[in-house]
């Protein structure tokens, strides 16, 4: 199926996907868009683990095992601060960044 595909293209599609998590997570408010912006990050490294394991080694599958572990710790972290945000909001009623100047218990 990536045999067709040229290794730039999935290059060009993970730098843009970096790119925009790394600039929605740095200007966005909203603790939820931060943790999408997170996610889309990752989401970009994995698409470049397994591009560049299907081209330089596509007879081993480390980076699909990379993929995998990045997922598992990706889905870790969303459930703790989706956990985390939800206490916020009970405390402070919103979930700006600017609006929780403090955490306590």
């Amino acid at each position: 199926m990536l045999e067709g595909i040229p290794l730039i293209h999935f290059i060009i599609v993970a730098t843009i996907m970096f790119f925009v998590g790394i600039y929605g997570f740095l200007t966005r408010r909203n603790l939820i868009t931060i943790l999408m912006s997170t996610e889309l990050i990752l989401n970009s490294v994995n698409i470049n683990f397994v591009a560049f394991n299907k081209y330089l080694y596509p007879n081993q599958l480390e980076g699909h095992f990379f993929s995998v572990f990045i997922i598992a710790i990706a889905a870790a972290e969303a459930a703790v601060a989706i956990a985390i945000i939800i206490n916020i909001y009970r405390r402070f009623t919103t979930i700006n960044v600017e609006d929780v100047n403090q955490m306590k218990y």
